[in-house]
């Protein structure tokens, strides 16, 4: 009995120092009584905080942040009171930072006074009217967006927004001063002829891309040139598109029953069209996110392998994608001849809007909401610029420079995150193994005889 006491309590010894052994391995790893990485619990929370942190909305903003920062360094650079006060930096370096503080927050005092709210004005009727102005703006910059992310989300690049544009405006245009009819059915019968207009110039390359492969990027650029030398012509062609009567290479003006009527009077010049870009906001989301047409969409633009064995007709999604957007970038035309200029319209009547899209597209993450968004914020850039050129001398330039490097650091978000030190979302890489000392293996316990 004394030697089957002696080996069990020898065995238990044994045991206690094992365990020992691997209490002070976990303790080396990163702590006593915390378990190996491998073994861990996922934080859901610290998950989700690192998903919304380093995600595509945090990336815009702080682009837009960025593109700020980089145009404040420049107004300062090229203003020649801050060069004359660096000539003396070393002598007075606060007249150089005074100088420069100056310049920047007087030019973005101004730009916010031009796009949102003026102060200096007597009520409040007259210090709105810049964000009405910025809500103009916008306004075609919407819908071409909405156009453009739906081909986004498609999987499509589709860059034709100004022929698109020229060939809805002079569909809208031609039914807004050749036609008689009642007020609004002339209004709606004019805005949806806008709408074909540019549906049927992007289903051209719609057509091209899913009958024969043709790159959507070459036969729209093409198409924009096709469309502008085209509307160029109808505009010096009496009997065409020409004014009667005019030899200046402009449209007719538009009869009264077929212009979009403001919508807080005559003091603003915003009008329904805006109502309509809210609308469409709408409906896009709805097609995107509640229709089996836009669940297509986002199928073949996502893997259009995949969502050619799920059954899904990738030819059909691709034209009806080009089709839809392309009367989008429409509305963006109807906007302009039947809102804006309905005193006649020229071949620059896309005004750049066409390739404006593009980056309200990639800021708003092809996502309706936030191309809504983005086309206020480059709308405010449009009604601020002016103000901000005649107010502080500064050029005119800037804002399309900042506009720029907005887009290039959408287009590398790593860059961003490099910069405000941001995770990048997704699950978290796998723990590297650790090397560990190797365990004595434990004696045998004795069987105790019976």
């Amino acid at each position: 009995m004394s030697g089957r006491h002696d080996g069990t309590r020898a065995s238990d010894a044994q045991d206690a120092a094992t365990g020992e052994a691997a209490s002070l391995d976990v303790a080396l790893e990163g702590g006593a009584g915390v378990p190996p990485d491998d073994e861990r619990q996922p934080d859901r929370f610290s998950d989700a905080l690192r998903q919304i942190v380093g995600g595509g909305v945090v990336i815009s903003i702080l682009a837009v942040v960025l593109a700020l920062v980089v145009g404040a360094i420049l107004i300062a650079v090229t203003d020649p009171g801050v060069q004359r006060a660096a000539g003396y930096f070393f002598a007075r370096p606060t007249d150089t930072f005074q100088a420069a503080w100056n310049v920047v927050s007087g030019a973005y005092t101004s730009l916010f006074q031009g796009s949102i709210y003026n102060f200096g004005r007597p009520t409040f009727a007259t210090g709105i009217r810049p964000f009405m102005d910025t809500l103009t703006y916008a306004t075609p910059l919407i819908v071409a967006g909405l156009g453009v992310g739906l081909g986004f989300r498609t999987g499509i690049f589709n860059i034709g927004g100004q022929g698109q544009m020229l060939i809805a405006a002079a569909f809208c245009g031609w039914i807004g001063w050749s036609l008689h009819l009642p007020p609004v059915l002339h209004l709606v019968v004019a805005v949806a002829a806008g709408f074909v207009g540019g549906a049927i110039w992007a289903a051209v390359a719609g057509v091209l891309k899913a009958r024969t492969g043709a790159h959507e990027v070459i036969v729209t650029i093409m198409l924009n040139w096709v469309a502008f030398y085209l509307i160029s012509y109808l505009l010096r062609t009496p009997g065409a598109l020409q004014a009667h009567g005019s030899n200046n290479p402009k449209s007719p003006a538009i009869l009264p029953t077929a212009v979009l009527p403001p919508i807080f009077g005559p003091q603003y010049q915003l009008h329904w069209g805006f109502v309509i870009a809210v609308a469409a906001t709408i409906v896009v989301w709805w097609l995107l996110e509640r229709s089996s047409l836009g669940f297509k969409f986002r199928a073949v633009g996502e893997n259009p392998h995949a969502a050619r064995v799920a059954g899904i007709s990738v030819n059909a999604a691709i034209v009806w994608s080009m089709v839809i957007g392309g009367g989008l970038v429409g509305l963006a035309a109807v906007d302009q001849v039947l809102g804006t200029t309905t005193g006649g319209f020229g071949s620059s009547i896309d005004a750049g809007i066409g390739f404006d899209a593009i980056t309200v597209a990639l800021l708003g993450r092809s996502r309706p909401l936030g191309i809504f968004i983005a086309g206020v914020l480059f709308g405010a850039f449009k009604a601020g610029g002016f103000l901000m050129q005649a107010a502080n001398d500064i050029p005119i330039d800037i804002v399309l420079v900042v506009q720029s490097l907005i887009v290039l650091f959408i287009a590398a978000p790593p860059l961003v995150r490099s910069i405000f030190r941001l995770p990048t979302p997704g699950p978290r890489p796998p723990a590297r193994p650790t090397s560990k000392a190797p365990v004595a293996p434990s004696a045998p316990k004795e069987v105790a005889a019976k």
